[in-house]
């Protein structure tokens, strides 16, 4: 390139580029709000808890946690139940960005990349947070939304016992 040229490397690196902000400024974040109630029993066990998404016709589209007491492994896992079937027996855990250990009660922000929701198409769906405890109850919660988020939304749902208040967040 020469003197003489009208472009210069700069315009020419914007240029590149402006393909990729169009990109992130599309893209969806994914924050969950979610409720672990205090619970009086006499032998009380963290929940396992998995939280995934489901289209609006119930069929499995893609995991976004599983929490679940590691030293003991996968053995309780099956408890939870509608996960289990829907995609955590063919899992092999521990999983990177999926697993982690089980929590105690309490509230917990879950922030979760574009890539969990970006390759969707648009749609119904649902996520889906499931709690089992070892001696103790099941519950499953499903909160509706919509894709694409033209704008940001909030969608919410309450559990009765295992869990407690959830919410989604979707922001363009």
């Amino acid at each position: 390139m020469n003197s003489s040229t009208p472009y210069s490397i700069a315009s020419y690196s914007i240029a590149l580029c402006l393909p990729l902000l169009g990109v992130n400024a599309v893209a969806t974040e994914l924050n969950v709000k979610l409720q672990l109630p205090r619970l009086t029993a006499a032998e009380y066990h963290k929940p396992y808890v998995a939280l995934w998404i489901e289209t609006g016709d119930h069929t499995f589209s893609n995991n976004l946690a599983v929490w679940y007491d590691a030293p003991k492994g996968d053995k309780w896992l099956k408890d939870v139940r509608q996960w289990w079937r829907q995609s955590g027996r063919d899992m092999k855990l521990p999983l990177d960005g999926l697993s982690s250990p089980t929590r105690g009660p309490g509230d917990y922000d879950l922030k979760f990349s574009n890539a969990a929701i970006d390759k969707l198409p648009a749609g119904q769906y649902q996520l889906v947070v499931e709690a089992a405890r070892e001696h103790g109850g099941r519950e499953v919660v499903r909160v509706p939304f919509e894709l694409p988020a033209k704008t940001a939304q909030t969608y919410s749902g309450k559990g009765m016992e295992e869990l407690g208040n959830i919410s989604l967040q979707l922001k363009r």
